[in-house]
């Protein structure tokens, strides 16, 4: 039995074409005066005239700067940096100077802006919040000296009135939001607080984004995607009309972090600058161009190791393809030399999935601009084939069927799709209703032995429940095999085709508080079986010794012989269609312990599955167990495992146990040092 450890020190070259002045379009945060406007570029505080040309770097220490403000007079420019390991507040003259550092909590303090005589910068922390889910508004000279909390109990953007009697503020925010569009319970709108009367009035009250407020002049000004296309503008609130109005009006881009200056909102759109001037109504892009030595863009030689983040086991259990830090790595299991099978710096390889005939490497590549399904040759050398034409879009863990001829895989919007590697058609089976991250990276999909048929679990009646699905790839049927009154999830067909394992919460054990008049349902997740056929033999059928008795061979005549082909000429006999209707009613729960379960594959004569720790047992860690059809027991494979991949001949391992990436058997007390 042989064991072997991958230990990828794996070394790759970033070479990108670069340039002394190039066109800046990174710029993040920017604020206008009313001679120039700031922004944020490589992380770096950079100052250029209004109207644009060459931008001059006004600050360039190790660490993050963020939301630079010119002050009112525009001599200064408070932001927040991290310079010392947390995110402080800083201010710097405009020109250039030395950064004076006005905060020093350990929580991080986000500018906002300054107060109208230009006396103390506004930010917002959490550091009293005692949650930390929330922010509130604070003021701190620019001589130093303790922070001013301002009496509004949540915060998070806000600006001052230009008399400093009141402020425009939200109470949460959502700019920083990995999706868009949203419409909910934590849309933000813009609200005045009064200083000095304590009252507040709502002035969007709508179901869109309302954020980031300027209060320039009679108006407020901010950005909000309640447009007919739901994509964030600028808007304006006029105090007398009491009305709010659409300034801008794009239908593509976003804009993003508008800042307001005496006459003038800039904002980035399209990772462009745009200058809106408040009296003519009209917007223009404001060219930056930016020197800078790019440092970062030099080519250098990086181990890429701890940036591991998926791998493919060929066939044979002998190679495994790694990819780290978008590039694909060639990997012997024991004896061998790596090799970068890609070495395309600037573009991103994902999600590398080795065909089962060993042939083929099916991965993501973004070189085109966009992820594309592409096909490499494992046999031999020559360039990648691009078997898509996506738009846009980004997808996940690609699954091949046992014949090597189709591929499944989901995207961000949880079309469950299907790929024809021989002609590239493309045809979306199912879509899911839940396309949140964690389910996307957990979608799970399990070919029949014959490539026929698939199935994945899908969530219905929203999050509540999931259902075992099955598509037939020769009927183009979809067909639903359980019926989500409990949640099961991760099917997997036997080695032999004839049952389907999936997990299920069935067994209800409540956890009672000792608190309170609650309980929880933790650790719920049985192993079930079906038969996928009626007549076939349930796995879980009672034992009885019986005695069996030899029926005497007898000799086939000679003529019979003749044209008689050896195993394996013929091709075998197709399998009868799955029995889809009473499914259910031929379900049984194998005699495994309930608890936190998932992950299932089946191979010859075993149900490999992870065990995670039981919620409330307090610590301990996942293990990589096997069920043994034949003895009904389980045995660990492996302690410590997170997860693994099982070779097309289905007696090895690829396994992931902390940073260590290994092949191993597949049986019983495994361990990945040796």
């Amino acid at each position: 039995m042989k064991k072997t450890q991958l230990l990828l020190a794996l070394l790759t070259t970033v070479a990108l074409t670069t340039y002394a002045q190039i066109d800046a379009r990174l710029m993040q945060d920017p604020d206008v005066s009313a001679t120039h406007i700031t922004f944020t570029y490589g992380n770096d505080i950079w100052v250029a005239d209004k109207s644009g040309g060459l931008a001059m770097r006004l600050s360039s220490p190790a660490g993050v700067e963020r939301f630079p403000r010119f002050s009112p007079d525009g001599k200064s420019i408070a932001y927040t940096a991290n310079y010392n390991g947390n995110n402080d507040v800083y201010v710097i003259e405009a020109m250039g100077g030395i950064p004076k550092r006005l905060t020093y909590h350990s929580m991080n303090d986000r500018v906002l802006g300054w107060t109208p005589d230009g006396s103390a910068v506004l930010f917002a922390s959490s550091r009293e919040s005692g949650r930390q889910r929330y922010s509130q508004f604070y003021t701190v000279s620019v001589n130093g000296g303790p922070a001013t909390k301002l009496p509004v109990p949540y915060g998070e953007y806000a600006s001052f009135s230009p008399d400093g009697k009141k402020i425009a503020y939200t109470d949460r925010s959502r700019v920083q939001r990995n999706w868009k569009r949203y419409r909910g319970g934590t849309a933000p709108d813009i609200h005045v607080f009064d200083l000095e009367t304590m009252q507040t009035e709502n002035i969007t009250q709508n179901d869109a984004n309302d954020e980031l407020p300027m209060w320039i002049g009679n108006a407020i000004y901010y950005m909000s995607d309640n447009g007919p296309n739901k994509r964030n503008n600028l808007w304006k609130y006029d105090f007398a009309s009491g009305s709010n109005s659409q300034l801008t009006n794009s239908a593509e881009y976003d804009i993003t972090y508008p800042g307001g200056g005496p006459a003038d909102i800039v904002y980035e759109q399209g990772g462009k600058l745009f200058l809106y001037n408040i009296a003519s109504g009209s917007a223009s892009e404001v060219k930056i161009k930016v020197v800078s030595d790019q440092l970062a863009l030099m080519p250098k030689k990086t181990k890429v190791a701890d940036y591991l983040h998926s791998a493919t086991i060929s066939p044979e259990g002998n190679r495994v393809v790694a990819e780290a830090r978008g590039e694909l790595f060639n990997l012997p299991a024991k004896e061998g030399f790596v090799t970068n099978m890609t070495g395309t710096s600037g573009v991103a390889e994902r999600s590398p999935a080795w065909s089962p005939d060993g042939k083929s490497l099916a991965y993501w590549s973004d070189a085109s601009g966009e992820y594309q399904l592409m096909i490499k040759n494992m046999e031999g050398s020559g360039s990648a084939r691009k078997l898509t034409n996506f738009t846009s879009g980004f997808y996940y863990t690609i699954y091949w069927s046992p014949d090597s001829k189709k591929i499944v895989f989901t995207n961000q919007k949880f079309e469950i799709t299907m790929v024809d590697v021989a002609s590239g058609t493309v045809k979306v089976v199912d879509k899911a209703t839940n396309p949140f991250e964690w389910a996307l990276r957990g979608f799970r999909v399990d070919w029949s032995p014959d490539s026929r048929y698939f199935a994945y679990a899908k969530a219905i009646r929203g999050r509540v429940s999931s259902a075992v699905m099955l598509y037939d790839t020769q009927d183009n049927k979809l067909s639903q095999l359980t019926s989500g009154f409990y949640s099961d999830n991760s099917p997997a067909f036997s080695h032999d085709g004839k049952h389907l394992f999936f997990l299920t919460n069935r067994t209800f054990s409540p956890v009672y508080s000792d608190v309170d008049n609650t309980f929880v349902y933790p650790n719920t997740t049985n192993i079930a079986v079906a038969t996928l056929h009626k007549g076939t033999a349930s796995l879980l059928e009672v034992k009885n010794d019986a005695v069996e008795v030899e029926e005497e061979k007898k000799e086939e005549p000679e003529s019979k012989k003749k044209g008689k082909k050896n195993k394996g000429e013929n091709e075998e006999a197709a399998a009868p269609p799955i029995d889809v209707a009473g499914f259910e009613e031929r379900v049984e729960i194998l005699d495994i312990d309930a608890g936190n379960i998932n992950e299932l594959t089946g191979v010859e004569g075993k149900l490999l599955f992870m065990r995670n720790p039981n919620s409330g047992a307090g610590g301990g860690s996942a293990s990589l167990d096997y069920y043994d059809i034949k003895e009904r027991e389980v045995k660990t494979i492996m302690s410590g495992a997170s997860g693994y991949e099982v070779n097309a001949a289905g007696d090895k391992l690829l396994v992931m146990q902390g940073s260590k990436l290994g092949v191993i058997s597949i049986s019983a007390d495994q361990k990945i040092e040796e």
